[in-house]
């Protein structure tokens, strides 16, 4: 099985990447293991989505990474987004 996922970061910015394992992925984040988020620790996994093949995830994750994708997941988390953003 293979993962889209998305972290909300510290700075308020979303963050998207894929992975095989999950649970290990988060924990690296989180332990400071990956550059572009541990300076905006503590991160929380906001989104996911398990896909069968590795290809479907990697497509799933470039698309949530540009302007549309970032739109539509924004849409997707509105509720959640609106009430985290105003603390």
């Amino acid at each position: 099985m293979f993962y889209t996922y998305n972290l909300l970061m510290s700075n308020k910015q979303i963050y998207t990447g894929y992975t095989a394992d999950l649970k290990r992925r988060i924990h690296e984040h989180n332990c400071g293991s990956n550059n572009t988020t541990k300076k905006y620790l503590p991160i929380l996994l906001i989104h996911y989505e398990a896909f069968i093949d590795e290809k479907d995830a990697k497509r799933r994750e470039e698309y949530f990474k540009t302007t549309k994708g970032k739109t539509t997941l924004k849409l997707m988390l509105k509720e959640y987004l609106s009430q985290t953003m105003a603390r």
